[in-house]
């Protein structure tokens, strides 16, 4: 499962490249920062140490965009003390005004809490989130997130985490 999604997300990382390549639409052009939270279960595909998560994340907009990157950063919970923070790079891929597929990739500090050893404090999670853009810019979507540590600790059994995220424009929000 976690080859299975880290080559889908390279995958669509050089899809994105490459769609990022042609110009964007003048709704697409614009889109501001968000602020997204999103509620998931972490641990889905193996459920030995299945728990509730929430996390919290602020991803930059066309203003933040380096080529074909936005920066995004955030904290993540977990129902049994598990914590995440992290800083990464995504890449909206739009198609058409309203679907927008968001893969990313973050390293971040992991501490379990009363749940599941990943291995190691330094942990990579890769994602892929599918959005529907409403007419002021919010998203609705779900998604998919593989976290571990790429072998770096002693084990690594990774996690996957199935979610569902809002994000709203930092403009509405203030």
């Amino acid at each position: 499962m976690r080859n299975l999604l880290l080559g889908l997300t390279g995958g669509l990382l050089i899809a994105g490249a490459t769609l990022s390549a042609a110009p964007a639409s003048a709704q697409q052009a614009g889109d501001p920062a968000f602020i997204a939270v999103s509620a998931g279960y972490f641990d889905a595909n193996k459920r030995k140490n299945s728990a509730f998560e929430g996390r919290l994340e602020w991803r930059g907009g066309e203003e933040h965009k380096l080529w074909i990157f936005k920066p995004f950063a955030g904290v993540m919970g977990t129902s049994d003390g598990g914590a995440y923070g992290f800083g990464g790079v995504l890449i909206d891929i739009y198609f058409g005004n309203r679907l927008v597929l968001t893969p990313s990739f973050a390293p971040g500090a992991y501490a379990k809490g009363s749940g599941k050893d990943l291995g190691s404090v330094l942990e990579f999670r890769s994602g892929l989130e599918l959005s529907y853009r409403f007419d002021d810019r919010s998203r609705l979507g779900i998604g998919i997130s593989h976290m571990s540590n790429a072998s770096l600790g002693n084990k690594n059994p990774g996690e996957e985490t199935v979610f569902v995220t809002y994000a709203i424009p930092v403009g509405d929000l203030f």
